[in-house]
């Protein structure tokens, strides 16, 4: 009997997805205890910047923050699995934080530029190399 070969040659990407579903955990349990504080402690938050004014509503953002927090960690879970599914939903969550840091970048421009920075890499990392998480027959 012979075996049958994997198609799907695994390279040294495969390091940089499994440190994109670290970094999804990771996201996901920053978000759940931010979503936490902010929905138990609900003041207002504001930022001045160059005369204009920002005003967040915390409770509203932190049951946005907590669901996507445990979509993350669900999803960065699963992505250690290779499931196709996985991969979609991350890329699109990926997606929905780096659109998020968009509307940050006047509050916090550098926090901000890095987590898209980082988004675009587990973008990258996902979408070019992540059908090779796939477990070999």
């Amino acid at each position: 009997m012979s075996t049958a070969e994997s198609t799907v040659q695994r390279t040294g990407w495969i390091g940089w997805i499994r440190f994109a579903a670290v970094m999804l955990l990771l996201n996901g349990i920053f978000s759940v205890i931010q979503g936490i504080v902010a929905i138990f402690a609900p003041d207002p938050y504001y930022v001045v910047t160059k005369g204009q004014l920002f005003l967040f509503d915390i409770s509203g953002w932190g049951w946005w923050t907590l669901i996507t927090g445990i979509l993350l960690i669900v999803t960065g879970g699963m992505l250690f699995t290779g499931t196709g599914w996985a991969r979609v939903v991350a890329v699109i969550l990926v997606i929905l934080s780096a659109i998020g840091q968009l509307l940050l970048i006047p509050a916090q421009p550098w926090w901000a530029s890095i987590n898209i920075g980082i988004d675009i890499l587990i973008i990258y990392a996902i979408t070019a190399h992540g059908r090779e998480l796939r477990p070999r027959p």
